[in-house]
């Protein structure tokens, strides 16, 4: 069983080991973006995050499973995918606490805006900043109530907040006890006009992008923050940029943008009231394991399903 691993995951001698235990005959190709030179005919298994957006998915003849190191499926060609009955594995929860615990952060950061003090030490200032705002009694709505969704509202939940989930999907009752009510996304304008707090946690799919419009942007309460930490083109940013200018919005925190890096000419870089971080919420130093875990599980349970015979130290 051939398995291609790409460099979307640095794996150490031990785990390339524990992965040929599982009958694995491993090929690594340390960059994905330069396939150059690859023969993917052979090969039933590819562990991989943007691989498809750099090598013709068809060109592996035999791709019977792909495991992603990433959550989101925008990246890759799922038409091809489901058409051809191609097993699909994601990275679904290795990133939830680290982007949860970020956007805990932001809105704090937003709510007793820590941007003026980190300024004020800067310019050895001592002036107090009264006009600074309390998370307890707030709502939230949390626009994707997944993994992600779920950890941030476990968080918020614990600063006394009243959280709307918004979703499609019906959340089982362990999950319902992290938020005060569930809305299907037909009564999103509704929520998003209540919401003191907006959180971006679903997936982009043709459905999705611009979900976020100059529409549902103007609905937005004067004061809000907004937060971003699913895909750029969730919200329309040049309806965003549009807004901003006109004052709305107690603070926005951007983490993904429609076009990555974004842009050195951007306004959204210079506007006092938008934190922007690179693609970076869900770096975290657990990570690591908690990827190869998945990766482990999934490609042993796959061997499994094939006849493959696992060694019995193999945990």
């Amino acid at each position: 069983m051939k398995l291609l691993l790409t460099g979307a995951y640095n794996y150490t001698e031990e785990q390339l080991k524990h992965l040929a235990g599982l009958g694995y005959q491993i090929t690594l190709l340390p960059d994905e973006r330069i396939p150059d030179g690859l023969d993917a005919v052979n090969f039933e298994v590819v562990v991989c995050n943007n691989l498809f957006r750099h090598i013709e998915i068809a060109t592996f003849k035999n791709l019977k499973f792909i495991q992603l190191t990433s959550v989101g499926t925008d990246r890759i060609p799922m038409d091809y995918i489901t058409k051809k009955g191609i097993k699909l594995e994601t990275a679904r929860g290795v990133y939830s606490i680290p982007i949860a615990e970020w956007v805990i952060l932001k809105i704090l950061e937003l709510y007793k805006n820590s941007r003026y003090f980190f300024h004020s030490q800067q310019s050895h200032t001592w002036i107090k900043e009264r006009n600074l705002t309390e998370l307890s009694d707030k709502t939230a709505a949390i626009i994707g109530y997944g993994s992600i969704g779920i950890e941030t509202a476990k968080r918020l939940k614990a600063f006394n907040v009243n959280i709307i989930a918004v979703d499609s999907r019906k959340p089982c009752t362990e999950e319902m006890n992290w938020v005060t009510e569930l809305q299907s996304p037909e009564n999103l304008d509704t929520v998003l006009s209540q919401s003191d707090i907006v959180v971006l946690t679903l997936p982009l799919t043709e459905q999705t992008r611009h979900l976020i419009n100059r529409q549902r942007l103007n609905a937005m309460k004067a004061n809000a923050v907004l937060v971003n930490v699913s895909r750029g083109a969730i919200i329309n940013e040049q309806a965003l940029i549009k807004v901003l200018k006109q004052d709305k919005f107690l603070g926005v925190a951007l983490d993904v943008f429609e076009e990555e890096p974004l842009p050195e000419s951007s306004p959204l870089w210079d506007f006092e009231r938008v934190l922007v971080t690179p693609h970076n919420a869900f770096v975290s130093d657990k990570n690591h394991r908690r990827l190869f875990n998945r990766i482990l599980k999934n490609l042993s349970e796959y061997a499994k399903l094939h006849r493959r015979e696992i060694p019995a130290d193999i945990t």
